[in-house]
């Protein structure tokens, strides 16, 4: 697998994006749609864009890409309001405009032919997820299995797979309909007793499917990931158990989101010691073994 730092990232737009929808889910959870071609048409797995949530507000608010159609130029950014932008951008009405700039980073890089990518996403890191099995989809040399947790109601009404997993507890079999549609085996983890969700850590629920497997199968295995800081450090420790390639998507706070400001500098191990990187254009995407 190729360093996430040696992709070229995408070329970065300034646009003005026109809401299409703007679609309220429990848990204070939003999934807006925009109109924004430029940033269709450039996006890649692992990118995001730099979003201007009303005109009273002046920073902008880094959210990653969900989905995309390049065809009909739209992107969907799924958000949950945990301060003033995003409870601004939830009043967001179809038809209003959103300054904003994307795609910016770089993002996941390509696993080999026939390998198996198993993807793990938590609350709002799910995005990075849903956009990387869009794409894995259309590769038939790829057997992408996806795993997503969340401790709020999840965006979309989750409904039992058609495709079996080996190594799951009984009635484990919930899963996000578009990735049944799809043709992707996924399941959902959640502490809250949601009905057919793994009760537990979506790292748990990986690490079990994971350990059923021979090794032959399991040396095939690259892991991508996104989420909260907690769960990043726990599928670094889970790829390290099992000796797999692994990469991650960061979040971190951002005031410029194009490298001028530092101010989402992380620490980097790199051959020659540690370095410190912006998250936002030298990532979001890294080396799991780099950062944790």
């Amino acid at each position: 697998m190729s360093d996430p730092a040696t992709v070229a990232p995408p070329k970065i737009v300034e646009s003005v994006g026109v809401v299409l929808a703007n679609d309220a889910y429990a848990g204070g959870q939003y999934i807006l749609r925009l109109q924004a071609p430029e940033i269709a048409a450039r996006a890649v797995p692992g990118s995001f864009v730099h979003l201007r949530c009303a005109p009273e507000l002046p920073l902008r608010r880094p959210l990653s890409i969900m989905l995309r159609d390049q065809t009909k130029g739209w992107i969907d950014i799924l958000y949950k309001v945990v301060g003033r932008g995003t409870a601004a951008l939830a009043e967001r009405q179809v038809g209003q405009q959103l300054p904003l700039l994307g795609p910016i980073g770089n993002g996941f890089s390509p696993a080999p032919r026939g390998s198996r990518p198993v993807l793990i996403g938590g609350g709002v890191g799910m995005p990075p997820m849903l956009l990387l099995a869009s794409e894995l989809r259309r590769e038939p040399h790829f057997r992408p299995v996806l795993f997503l947790g969340s401790e709020v109601p999840f965006p979309f009404a989750p409904k039992p797979s058609e495709f079996m997993l080996d190594g799951l507890p009984p009635g484990v079999l919930a899963t996000m309909p578009l990735l049944d549609d799809w043709g992707i085996p996924a399941r959902l983890a959640s502490g809250q007793g949601f009905a057919g969700c793994f009760d537990g850590l979506v790292t748990d629920l990986a690490r079990a499917w994971l350990a059923q497997l021979d090794e032959t199968a399991r040396q095939s295995v690259h892991l991508y990931a996104c989420g909260p800081t907690p769960m990043l450090r726990a599928v670094a420790e889970l790829a390290r158990g099992f000796d797999l390639p692994c990469q991650v998507s960061l979040e971190e706070h951002m005031a410029c989101a194009i490298g001028g400001c530092a101010g989402c500098v992380v620490q980097v191990a790199t051959p020659t010691g540690p370095a410190m990187k912006r998250v936002c254009v030298d990532g979001p995407v890294f080396d799991a073994s780099t950062v944790f």
